[in-house]
């Protein structure tokens, strides 16, 4: 069943609005927002909110992965001397499991 037949059947009046009930919404909007940001002089920021500024640039800044060993990996496997260790794997997805689990209870 669609959305649009149910509320049809229901006989609930649905309007769209139309674009010139949009267009002055859209305007009353605008306005209000001019006169708050007429009406806002100055703002304060929190001591936390420099922190989060300072923290959001070290991370910005620094690197996600490391690089060589990217290229280590893409080369071993162009090379074909990749291998998977499946203890390794195994270990981390128990692991992973096991954090999963804990943090539902």
């Amino acid at each position: 069943m669609k959305i649009n037949d149910s509320i049809k059947n229901a006989g609930l009046n649905v309007e769209k609005p139309s674009a010139t009930k949009l267009g002055s919404a859209n305007n009353k909007n605008a306005q209000a927002s001019q006169v708050d940001a007429k009406s806002a002089e100055s703002v304060t920021l929190s001591p936390m909110s420099a922190q989060l500024k300072s923290l959001e640039e070290k991370v910005a800044a620094s690197n996600v992965f490391d690089a060589e060993k990217v290229e280590a990996i893409k080369s071993a496997i162009a090379n074909g001397q990749f291998k998977v260790d499946s203890e390794k794997v195994a270990d981390g997805l128990i692991a992973s499991v096991k954090d999963f689990l804990s943090t539902q209870k």
